[in-house]
């Protein structure tokens, strides 16, 4: 995509007319000092955003800073938190460690401080590099993930970026320009014959990076090939667009062809879902995401809704329960309740499981059935998604009751299981097994896996 697209008159739209089309804007790093609202704070903060831009991957576009963020609120804005860097997103070690090397003016020594600090992150979490990647004849397919039997992840080359970028993000290695660290594909026709020669395999999901930053010709490119696939039953989306950029499904200058794309996909009998991401029930609100979501539901798409528990941004029920609510009002099913990964500015986002669990039962509670379809609290975790079922006591133990919602194996899917209780725990591997056992029922064979 442009860093400014080109648009059409909306007279030569074929829905209703619907405002001014926009121009897209984006700021990166290198022009933080040119993004009028951050004059308003002072010199120390503005340079301890410039350090933390320094490590983690920074883009925001002009639409998220003036019609999602409430600048009378900041720093406490939900989607600014979620879009802004902060200064405890990197450790205290690590952020003097960068920022002193910043104030040196030592390029070399700064170059090797961040890298050295972005290794401290776990750039890739859940075994991305090492267990999910592929093999054909001993040859790593770069680009694919194949984690669960039914299901393939696509990183296309052109989707490697988004309209912006998340804080939290756990795929921020993507994005920092290090090619050792990056998942995409190079060949567009190798996820066609990946999926051929594995019958098991029912569902693709394209992602990224965002896939819908892509100009729908190439897009369609990949997406084409795929509907000749008798075995293929669902193609999904991974995008965050309908916040970022909804006008990607309104005003942009090739927003008729996506739409069209997506009707072509439904009329070949393919079941078509845009896997949203929401952070916040702010996202829904303005009228162009809202026209966006109602253009993507006339083509005959889903949309399903996810995204993780985050401190600072939705750890309160009330957050959860009004975003599901809004979500089901407008179409849009909900879907996942994540936990935030064990990777990046993770220690600024965690919130301890069983706070975690409480906040999506008492969000839970406050909703009808049909926004209770929305999973978690969800750890996508090594050996799989582990999902937080809840916290009882058994014969006096206080446990967690936790369960596969998708494993390495399929016969661990809605296997229980429980752990000791742990009101600090933030991740799977902080759990220990309960009842005097020494290890949870899947280890042994994960470990067979790995070797």
């Amino acid at each position: 995509m442009q860093e400014t697209n080109t648009v059409i008159p909306l007279r030569e739209h074929h829905d209703t007319d619907f405002g001014e089309p926009r121009r897209f804007k984006v700021y990166t790093a290198r022009q933080l000092d040119k993004i009028e609202p951050l004059q308003r704070l002072d010199e120390e903060a503005r340079f301890a955003m410039d350090v933390v831009a320094s490590v983690l991957p920074f883009r925001v576009n002009e639409y998220v800073i003036e019609e999602l963020i409430d600048w009378d609120k900041v720093p406490d804005d939900p989607i600014y938190q979620l879009t802004f860097p902060q200064k405890d997103m990197l450790a205290p070690e690590h952020f003097e460690r960068v920022a002193d090397a910043m104030r040196s003016g030592d390029k070399d020594s700064l170059n090797q401080a961040i890298a050295e600090v972005r290794e401290a992150l776990n750039p890739h979490p859940a075994g991305q590099m090492e267990h999910n990647i592929p093999e054909v004849d001993g040859e790593r397919i770069n680009g694919l993930q194949h984690k669960y039997d039914e299901t393939v992840l696509f990183f296309p080359s052109q989707g490697q970026v988004c309209h912006s970028y998340c804080t939290f993000c756990f795929r921020w290695a993507q994005f920092i320009g290090d090619n050792d660290l990056k998942i995409a594909a190079k060949e567009a026709g190798q996820l066609k014959k990946y999926i051929q020669a594995h019958p098991e395999i029912t569902d693709v999901l394209i992602t990224g990076g965002d896939p819908l930053v892509m100009k729908t010709k190439n897009l369609r490119a990949h997406i084409e090939p795929l509907l000749e696939l008798e075995q293929l039953r669902t193609i999904r989306i991974g995008s965050k667009a309908l916040t970022f950029w909804p006008y990607r499904f309104v005003s942009d200058n090739d927003a008729n062809d996506l739409l069209d794309l997506f009707r072509e996909v439904t009329a070949a009998g393919k079941h078509l879902a845009l896997m949203a991401h929401y952070n916040h029930w702010k996202e829904l609100e303005p009228s162009i995401a809202r026209e966006a979501i109602r253009r993507v539901r006339a083509t005959g798409a889903q949309i399903r809704a996810q995204g993780p528990l985050l401190a600072h941004i939705n750890d309160n029920a009330d957050d959860w329960a009004r975003l599901w609510q809004t979500q089901v009002e407008l179409g849009v099913v909900p879907y996942y309740m994540f936990v935030e990964r064990d990777t990046g500015a993770r220690h600024y986002f965690e919130v301890p499981l069983a706070k975690a669990w409480r906040i999506y039962r008492d969000a839970m509670k406050q909703v009808s059935g049909l926004a209770r379809t929305a999973r978690g609290p969800s750890m996508s975790s090594h050996p799989g998604k582990v999902e937080i079922q809840g916290v009882t006591e058994i014969h006096g133990e206080k446990v967690f009751v936790l369960r596969f919602i998708q494993g390495r194996n399929p016969d661990w899917v809605q296997r229980p299981f429980f752990a000791k209780y742990n009101g600090e725990a933030t991740w799977l591997n902080h759990l220990e097994p309960a009842f005097g056992e020494e290890k949870f029922f899947f280890e042994d064979e994960l470990a067979a896996m790995e070797s």
